[in-house]
């Protein structure tokens, strides 16, 4: 068990410059886990003059010798899986089995990035004039501040620094100071895998503060966050005043519509383990349910029946399908957007209540009946509470889900070939999954439009965010 998390700064675990310390907590029983130390100051100055050095050596450092470098950590955070996992689950609350899952995805992600590093392509272009040569090569951005949530505290930050790395970034990364442990556990395998002094800081400490301090600094090339939409936008103003890049990974409110010709048993599976995956604490989590007049009412009963069968508990409890909230703060934020939807009509087809008085823990719950004026309808949820809602025509379907300003996925279920290509083209998403839920592998492209952000943490066009093109042109 973990009892103190410290900061890493060029290359060393070091408490902070005051020593404070804030605890963490286990969501199952409330009970303390451990401190993490605060960054004052002092330390991020560390870490930027660290971090500035890194990455006059780090660029120049051949991309295989960066790919090697990668794939070692990521072959010590495979062989660490039970241990990591273990620790992920004490911190955050989710099952030990989805714990495991994002360990491992954690180090594939490292193996993605680390293999595209190796591919930082550049271009000739004919030139207009004989004796001219023209080309394009790829330089990287400079030093990154990364900002980390505490619902995937892994597989969020890996997606930030090995990127970063990949691409020859120094990165200062804010991790989470709820879920620290195993995000420090990250840090260690990159850091025992041979990752120099300086090109990889770990910090926690007072949120605004710490992000109020390194955006603007000059060390600061490029700017990485993963949070609400609300921060999100603060942040990106702030980056702005200093033409500062950015990538933002933002909230969501994902509409899924499910077609009168789907598979419903299929579609109630796969729906339903999406949904509920982290007690609904996903930014690309379904939570409207647009389902179709003639399936509508079977639907409702199936959903909620297999919503009502999921068994909630302590994260490590071999029986446990669903794990507890994270924090307090989403027991409270739950309770209010019921008790708002239910004064205004909506009905509880199945759970709506807290579990208990020890640990953080909320009953599965499928809405009927929100009125569109209901907070709920309208403002991100990040629990597990699904609301399900009637169309007749596709038209319908197409307004609704897109009314909203968020814009990061969306879903759909149906046999035909014509629906499944008018929702890709309808829907106004960044990514868009039909009749399953492929997201958020390594090698596709993750991020969303309007205010769920801009950029990617996927695919091939992750790494475009911390790579500059510098156009050459020689007279010979």
């Amino acid at each position: 068990m973990v009892n103190r998390i410290d900061l890493y700064i060029d290359g060393e675990w070091t408490a902070g410059a005051a020593g404070r310390t804030l605890p963490f907590w286990n969501p199952a029983t409330r009970e303390p886990i451990g401190e993490v130390a605060v960054a004052e100051v002092a330390d991020l100055d560390r870490a930027l003059d660290a971090a500035a050095r890194a990455f006059r050596t780090w660029r120049k450092t051949s991309a295989f010798e960066r790919y090697r470098i990668l794939r070692k950590a990521a072959e010590l955070l495979r062989a660490r899986v039970e241990e990591v996992g273990l620790s992920l689950t004490r911190e955050e609350g989710k099952t030990l089995a989805e714990a495991k899952g994002e360990v491992a995805s954690a180090a594939d992600l490292i193996d993605w990035f680390a293999e595209e590093g190796r591919r930082t392509y550049g271009r000739m272009i004919p030139s207009r004039q004989p004796g001219v040569q023209q080309y394009v090569v790829k330089e990287p951005v400079g030093v990154v501040a990364g900002f980390s949530p505490w619902n995937f505290p892994i597989a969020q930050a890996v997606r930030k620094v090995t990127a970063a790395l990949a691409a020859g970034c120094p990165i200062i990364l804010k991790g989470p100071e709820e879920t620290p442990a195993s995000c420090a556990a990250l840090a260690q395998a990159l850091h025992e895998a041979g990752v120099p002094p300086g090109a990889l800081a770990l910090v926690f400490g007072v949120p605004h503060e710490i992000s109020e301090y390194l955006i603007p600094h000059p060390t600061i090339r490029k700017i990485s966050f993963t949070g609400s939409t609300q921060v999100g936008k603060h942040l990106a103003s702030l980056a702005g005043k200093h033409m500062k890049r950015t990538t933002m990974e933002l909230g969501g409110h994902s509409a899924t519509i499910v077609f009168d010709d789907a598979d419903l048993d299929l579609c109630v599976e796969r729906l339903s383990g999406f949904k509920f995956r982290n007690a609904g604490q996903v930014c690309a989590s379904p939570t409207r349910l647009l389902v179709q007049e003639g399936i509508y009412d079977a639907f409702v009963e199936r959903f909620a029946a297999r919503a009502a069968s999921l068994v909630v508990g302590d994260g490590l409890a071999p029986r446990t399908s669903m794990g507890p909230l994270a924090n307090p703060r989403r027991i409270e934020a739950m309770q209010a957007f019921l008790d708002d939807a239910t004064r205004r009509g909506a009905a509880v087809v199945t759970g709506g209540h807290r579990i208990g008085e020890k640990g953080n823990f909320f009953e599965p719950t499928v809405l009927t009946r929100v009125p569109r004026e209901a907070r709920i309808m309208n403002e991100e949820p990040f629990g597990p509470v699904v609301l399900v809602q009637s169309f007749h025509d596709l038209d319908e379907a197409l307004a609704e889900a897109n009314r909203l300003a968020y814009g990061l996925a969306a879903y759909a279920y149906t046999r035909s070939s014509r629906n499944a290509a008018a929702v890709a083209e309808g829907f106004e998403s960044g990514m868009v999954s039909i009749n399953h839920h492929g997201l958020a592998l390594p090698e596709v492209p993750f991020g969303g439009v309007k205010d769920s952000g801009y950029g990617s943490e996927g695919g091939i066009e992750a790494l475009e965010g911390y790579l500059v093109p510098k156009f050459v042109t020689h007279a010979t």
